[in-house]
């Protein structure tokens, strides 16, 4: 056994029993909490052995990286996450390997993406990017929450996509407990008229409990898992 397979066997088990206590904390089933490891800049044979170790589903930030490692991989059972910020001249691309795309948050995306998910004969689940940061300052990625109930239609009016749930980030320097606990009150809100919108991505390697205890069904954790990461230009 590898070294590095021994050392992202070790971190998993860590992140995996972060995952059970915070969800034993929060009065949760661990099984309600999926986990999506984020590779990003990491290579295809770190992702094998993580397909080794148990892991199912993995997130990629960047579409050229992405769709390199997916095609690279097309022989493993995985489930692809696109997480990153989404150009809408990619959203069709994007829409041929990505499994799950978790970063819409804006209609012009959706067409693109259900252009490129018919044309392979595919369906892609989607969860609307909705930003937490406080009202008046500069967002960072995400739909602003008075925005989603449009997004929503327009997800659920396209023949190739599944709309989902949400996905957000904490904001830096923000308490992630209370950015969390906002994302509930939009989530409910969401549910009222979406009520099959159930997951909830929320939570990354350092906040990942607070997620959990505010409803989180999928964390994404790259550095937890995977270490440091290499600083590519």
């Amino acid at each position: 056994m590898s070294a590095r397979r021994d050392q992202l066997a070790a971190n998993l088990a860590v992140v995996r029993g972060r995952i059970a206590d915070a969800c034993a904390n929060a009065g949760r089933d661990a099984s309600e909490v999926r986990l999506t490891v984020v590779t990003k800049f990491f290579g295809a044979s770190d992702v094998r052995l993580l397909a080794e170790l148990g892991v199912t589903d993995v997130g990629e930030n960047r579409h050229q990286e992405a769709e390199a490692k997916a095609e690279e991989c097309a022989d493993l059972d995985l489930r692809w996450h696109f997480i990153g910020g989404l150009q809408s001249n990619k959203a069709a691309a994007v829409a041929r390997y990505a499994d799950v795309v978790e970063s819409v948050d804006r209609p012009k995306l959706v067409a693109g993406l259900d252009r490129g998910a018919g044309e392979h004969g595919r369906d892609v689940d989607v969860l609307l990017q909705v930003s937490l940061d406080p009202p008046g300052t500069a967002h960072r990625a995400g739909a602003d929450p008075a925005a989603l109930e449009d997004l929503a239609d327009a997800v659920e009016a396209a023949d190739h996509l599944s709309l989902k749930g949400l996905m957000a980030v904490a904001p830096l320097g923000a308490d992630p407990a209370e950015a969390f606990a906002r994302l509930a009150e939009v989530r409910a809100d969401v549910l009222v008229r979406h009520p099959s919108a159930t997951w909830l991505s929320a939570g990354m390697s350092g906040d990942l409990e607070q997620a959990v205890a505010a409803g989180a069904t999928h964390v994404r954790i790259g550095s937890a898992v995977l270490g440091t990461r290499p600083q590519f230009k």
